[in-house]
C-alpha cells in the first residue's frame, strides 16, 4: 500500500509522542503531530487520511476544528481523544461527523490502532471501487467516444443503435485504425448483455497452429505441453459478446469449425467429451471486402453470411470532414488532461494542415499526431509547425488503383505537396511548375 497519512492534534506533549510512538511502529504510516488546532488547520494540504483529536486545546476547542476540517473536507476521517466521560459530548462529537470518541484509558491505544486499520481497508475499498467505476464509466461511454458529426459516423450511430437492441451478429468493415473495436464495445456495452464478458479476439495477432486451442480450450493431455485444461473464449465470452477482429485472417480449415460453433450453439474443448452450451453474440470485423474473399474462394460463404448479421461500416477518417477538428480537440484535451497540463487551442494554420492530410491510418494516426503535437509545442496554440506526419505508407500513396481517375492523381500529388511545404501555395506553384491560379482555383472549389 502507499504511505497512508496521520495527523495527532493533542495539547498534551508526553500523551502525543506516546501515541506518535505506537503509530510509527508501522512503517507505511506518516505521522504529523501538533499542539494547536490551528497548526492541525494550516497543515491541512497534506490531505491526512486520519486526524486523531484532543477535545481540549489552547487555541480552539475539538469541536470547533472538527467543524472547520469537515466543511473543507467531508470525507476526512476524525477520531476525538479526550478524557471527558460525558455520553452527551460524545454523541454531539459522532452527530457532527466524528468517526469515533475514545475516552483517554489504557485501551486507548488499542482501540486507535485497531479503527485505523479498519480505516485504512475501507479507504482501499473505496478506491478499488471508483477504479472499477471509471473502467466501467468508460467502457459504457463506448458509443459516446465515437466523436463526430459528419452523415457517415451518424450512421454509425444510428446502426449502433439498432444492432444494441437486438442480439443480431454484426460486421464491422473499414481500414485499420479506423475505431472498429470500439464500435464493437458500444454494441456490447449499451446492450442487455453490458454485465457480462467482453472478450475481443485478434485473428491475425495468434499464430494459426495456436488459434484453435486459444478459441475451443482444451483438456489436460490434450496434446503435448496441455498440463492443465483450460477454458477456450468461446467459453470465457459465453452470455456475453466475442469480438472476433481481422476475421478474413482465419484459416479455411477453422472456419468450418466455427460455423459448426455459430450453428450448434455449443463448443467442446480439444480433447474433451464434454459440451458446453453457448449464448454468445458474435460481433466480427475485417479491413478486407469478406465478399471480395468468398469470390476468391479464401472464405467461406455459408460463414460469410451466418457472420454477416447487421453490417456495419465505419468511412475512413479523410472522408468525415470536420470530424477530424472535432476528433483533434477531443484527443488533445484529453491528453493534457491525463498529463496535468494546460489546454492547447489550434491555430488556423494547424487546422488547415490538419484538414488536408489524408489519414492512411485514420483515427489511430491522428490522435498520434495530436499527442506528439502537444509535447512539442511550447506556445499556449498549437502551430502549423507543431503538426508532423510520419512518413508510413507515402510510399504507398501513388500505387495504381483502378477506382482513380488521372485528375484524382493529379490532386493527390498537389495534397502532398501542400502537406510536405505548410500550405504555401506560391511554394507548391514553383515545385510543381503550375500556375499560381490554378491551384488558387482549385482551393476555392475545394478539389484540394
Amino acid at each position: 500500500m502507499n504511505e497512508f497519512v496521520i495527523f495527532i492534534v493533542e495539547d498534551d506533549p508526553i500523551y502525543g509522542e506516546m501515541l506518535e510512538y505506537r503509530l510509527r511502529l508501522n512503517p507505511e504510516y506518516v505521522v504529523y503531530r501538533y499542539l494547536k488546532g490551528k497548526e492541525c488547520l494550516a497543515n491541512l494540504y497534506r490531505k491526512p487520511s486520519v486526524i486523531t483529536l484532543d477535545y481540549s486545546l489552547p487555541d480552539m476547542n475539538g469541536r470547533e476544528v472538527l467543524k472547520k476540517i469537515k466543511q473543507q473536507y467531508p470525507e476526512m476521517e476524525i477520531m476525538v481523544i479526550s478524557s471527558q466521560e460525558d455520553i452527551s459530548t460524545a454523541i454531539t462529537f459522532l452527530k457532527e461527523g466524528a468517526y469515533d470518541y475514545f475516552v483517554k484509558d489504557e485501551e486507548t491505544l488499542d482501540r486507535l490502532w485497531n479503527a485505523i486499520i479498519k480505516i485504512r481497508e475501507n479507504i482501499a475499498l473505496k478506491g478499488e471501487v471508483e477504479v472499477l467505476r471509471e473502467k466501467l464509466a468508460g467502457k459504457y461511454s463506448a458509443g459516446k467516444n465515437l466523436l463526430g458529426q459528419s452523415p457517415a459516423i451518424t450512421k454509425v450511430h444510428s446502426l449502433i443503435e439498432r444492432a444494441t437492441k437486438t442480439t443480431i451478429n454484426v460486421s464491422i468493415s473499414g481500414e485499420t485504425g479506423s475505431g472498429k473495436e470500439l464500435v464493437a464495445q458500444a454494441i456490447h456495452y449499451e446492450s442487455a448483455r453490458k454485465k457480462r464478458p467482453f472478450v475481443a479476439v485478434n485473428m491475425a495477432a495468434i499464430p494459426r497452429d495456436l488459434l484453435e486451442s486459444e478459441l475451443f480450450g482444451f483438456e489436460k493431455g490434450a496434446f503435448t505441453g496441455a498440463v492443465a485444461r483450460r477454458a477456450g473464449k468461446f467459453e470465457e465470452a459465453n452470455g456475453g459478446t466475442l469480438f472476433l477482429d481481422e476475421i478474413a485472417e482465419m484459416d479455411i480449415s477453422l472456419q468450418s469449425k466455427l460455423l459448426r460453433v455459430l450453428q450448434e450453439r455449443e463448443v467442446t474443448r480439444i480433447g474433451g467429451s464434454d459440451t458446453i452450451l453457448l449464448d454468445i453474440r458474435f460481433v466480427v470485423a475485417t479491413n478486407r471486402d469478406l465478399s471480395e474473399e468468398v469470390r476468391k474462394g479464401t472464405f467461406r460463404e455459408d460463414l460469410f453470411f451466418r457472420l454477416l448479421g447487421l453490417p456495419i461500416h465505419l468511412p475512413p477518417l479523410r472522408e468525415r470532414g470536420n470530424d477530424i477538428l472535432i476528433l483533434a480537440k477531443h484527443f488533445a484535451d484529453e491528453f493534457c488532461k491525463g498529463n496535468k497540463m494546460s489546454k492547447k487551442a489550434f491555430s488556423t494554420g494547424a487546422k488547415e494542415k490538419l484538414m488536408n492530410y489524408h489519414y492512411p491510418g485514420n483515427v489511430r494516426e491522428l490522435r498520434a499526431i495530436i499527442e506528439l503535437a502537444i509535447v512539442m509545442s511550447d506556445q499556449e496554440q498549437l502551430l502549423s509547425e507543431d503538426i508532423s506526419f510520419t512518413a508510413v505508407n507515402k510510399n504507398k500513396d501513388f500505387l495504381v488503383d483502378d477506382s482513380m481517375t488521372l485528375n484524382d492523381y493529379i490532386r493527390k500529388i498537389i495534397k502532398t505537396y501542400l502537406e510536405r511545404h505548410d500550405n504555401n501555395l506560391i511554394t507548391v506553384a514553383k515545385k510543381l511548375d503550375i500556375g499560381k491560379s490554378t491551384l488558387y482555383r482549385m482551393r476555392q472549389n475545394r478539389e484540394i
